[in-house]
């Protein structure tokens, strides 16, 4: 399979090595020029339980030295979405498909309004990565993938899809009510992400105080509220799944503390401010999400202030 991978960040990184391994014709597309010319100049170093491999793979940051591709899977930031089915509607082959897996609401609709609905699969992963330096990522830890075609048609275009990336080491089952599977992924970034963003801990630490931990169920049971509200049916026991989320990935630091510490836009506008703004429509009241979204917002609108 041709593949494609817009956002050669940690994760688009670590897909595109597995992928390339499996033996599929893979290429990342980045804007950050330094990334790529140490991917294309000496390969791309994937750090994993202390060894490190390197694996050949093409990138690139002009999408017309791309051709086109079978398969584009998005990883970019969730404020750079349009932008990126942009470039994917230009690499897109005929009848292939565009797969987004990233973090938040919303990324898949922006994308179904620029490439047909029918042809948008969208999905979750346990996968983390965390990106050390140019050309090099470290394999954080390994769980579940779960797609589904988002417009909820004919999903017989995503069997295939899953099965590459199975092969490619990385689990992926197909389930046909993709949109609660993203909302319930969804539920573990409102609880944990603002918060270690905010505080400077690691996901664990959630965990080690009970105001804290109290802050993380409040965040979670008001967008489980909002899911209801808009008739999406979520697990019951979502609080205590987040919980042990946080402590099944205790040394981790989330991707938008990850951001914070370095400086960069986050994606609270697609976590708990998505969950602010579908509330504000269904009249649901969430103060805890609200506080933490203007927090975070507040934080990165000051970055360069001293």
């Amino acid at each position: 399979m041709k593949i494609a991978i817009i956002g050669a960040g940690a994760m688009g990184s670590l897909f595109g090595g597995l992928l390339v391994e499996a033996g599929h014709s893979v290429k990342l597309f980045d804007i950050w020029a330094e990334h790529v010319r140490a991917i294309n100049d000496k390969g791309l170093k994937i750090e994993r339980d202390g060894n490190t491999r390197t694996v050949k793979v093409r990138a690139f940051t002009n999408k017309e030295d791309m051709g086109f591709s079978d398969l584009v899977i998005v990883f970019v930031k969730s404020n750079h979405t349009g932008n990126a089915a942009e470039t994917a509607k230009d690499i897109l082959s005929e009848k292939g498909f565009m797969l987004t897996l990233q973090n938040g609401m919303g990324n898949a609709d922006i994308i179904a309004g620029i490439i047909a609905p029918e042809r948008v699969i969208a999905g979750t992963t346990s996968h983390g990565a965390t990106l050390l330096s140019p050309g090099r990522i470290r394999h954080a830890g390994a769980g579940p993938t779960v797609i589904g075609l988002w417009d909820g048609g004919d999903h017989s275009g995503v069997k295939p899809v899953a099965e590459a990336l199975t092969r490619a080491g990385i689990a992926t089952d197909c389930n046909t009510q993709i949109r609660q599977v993203v909302w319930e992924k969804l539920l573990v970034n409102v609880g944990i992400n603002a918060i270690t963003a905010l505080t400077g801990i690691k996901n664990g630490q959630i965990l080690d105080l009970a105001i804290t931990r109290k802050l993380s169920e409040d965040a979670v049971t008001e967008a489980m509220g909002v899911a209801n509200a808009l008739g999406i049916e979520v697990r019951k026991d979502a609080v205590a799944h987040v919980l042990a989320i946080a402590k099944a990935t205790a040394a981790n630091r989330s991707s938008m503390g990850q951001d914070v510490d370095n400086r960069r836009v986050t994606e609270i506008d697609a976590i708990n401010g998505a969950v602010v703004k579908m509330a504000a429509e269904a009249g649901v009241p969430t103060p805890v999400n609200s506080t933490l979204t203007a927090l975070v917002q507040t934080l990165q609108a000051h970055y360069e202030e001293p």
